[in-house]
């Protein structure tokens, strides 16, 4: 069912960045969601050096205030939703999806939708630890 598929992230500024992670991850268990003090341009990365501690408020680092939400499809593109973060909250958030033991900026593949973006992911996770099953078996 269609309405199954949307995804609802309310935000406000007494939640924690770590509530809205959460809350990403339980959907996209492959990906997550980091928050900057600055934004990046389309298919460029973000300095660790502005990212957000997952303990800080909404309010502290948003430019635009205010309770809301974000529907997020299966459909969505990361740079749409990182976009909308943008535009209606003033946050400036990068998507991240998970490469063996690492996690890694989707700059490049910022186009892709969020769920091929966690198959990508997934896929890649299984494909490695059935190498490491036949390797060690």
């Amino acid at each position: 069912m269609l309405i199954d598929l949307i995804m609802k992230i309310n935000v406000g500024d007494n939640q924690t960045i770590k509530e809205i992670q959460t809350n990403f991850s339980e959907r996209y268990p492959y990906l997550k969601i980091e928050f900057f003090t600055k934004p990046h341009e389309k298919f460029r990365g973000s300095s660790k050096e502005s990212m957000v501690d997952s303990n800080t408020l909404i309010k502290n680092c948003r430019s635009v205030h205010g309770e809301g939400e974000i529907e997020i499809f299966p459909s969505t593109k990361v740079s749409t939703l990182e976009n909308k973060f943008r535009e209606v909250f003033g946050l400036h958030v990068q998507v991240f999806r998970k490469s063996g033991n690492v996690w890694i900026e989707t700059t490049v593949t910022d186009d892709w939708t969020l769920e091929k973006q966690n198959n990508e992911a997934e896929s890649f996770i299984k494909d490695i630890q059935g190498h490491e099953e036949s390797y060690f078996n």
